[in-house]
């Protein structure tokens, strides 16, 4: 079995308005998020063989709050990752080696969102576990999802992926807590 990890990046900032969206860097809050969806993996033992992460400044940043992760895995960053639809996001997983055990994607919304739903598909969905649901309901910054895969990389497809984890920021109590300052993004 191999594992597939899809965490959307941590909440960025909107405070320089000339950025371009490639640029944004983490707010506090996403900071704050990030570390505890950190230590959160650490404690579920969550280790990636390779990291696809999307090439934004907040993914990237995302990822730092991540390390070290054990095991030093292979880290690429992708421009092709950057707000790519779930189709494009499923063919780069389609090219990972087959040797990998545990694929870490951080991207972006929609299409991390639609990739997951899309991996667990309908007839988990529609099944209505309380994992499915919440999946269902959202994909919040920093919110990480985790997939048993049982095909080959190259041919995973819809369905593809049992959901065995939905985790949001939400659920970390070291990661909403703060002064309560930042602004929704």
């Amino acid at each position: 079995m191999r594992q597939l990890l899809l965490l959307r990046h941590a909440k960025s900032s909107w405070d320089d308005p000339r950025l371009p969206d490639h640029a944004r860097p983490l707010n506090a809050r996403g900071r704050r998020n990030a570390a505890a969806m950190a230590d959160a993996m650490r404690e579920l033992g969550l280790v990636p063989d390779i990291v696809l992460v999307s090439s934004a400044r907040r993914t990237l940043q995302t990822l730092e709050a991540l390390s070290p992760i054990e095991g030093s895995p292979l880290v690429e960053p992708m421009d092709a990752l950057y707000l790519a639809p779930w189709p494009a996001l499923l063919e780069v997983l389609r090219g990972v080696r087959e040797t990998a055990r545990s694929v870490l994607l951080i991207g972006h919304n929609p299409g991390l969102h639609e990739l997951a739903m899309a991996l667990a598909g309908p007839a988990a969905m529609a099944g209505g576990t309380p994992t499915a649901r919440r999946l269902a309901e959202s994909y919040p910054t920093a919110a990480l999802t985790e997939f048993s895969v049982a095909l080959p990389w190259r041919l995973l497809e819809p369905g593809g992926g049992r959901l065995m984890r939905f985790l949001a920021p939400a659920d970390l109590p070291a990661a909403e807590a703060g002064d309560g300052l930042e602004g929704a993004v």
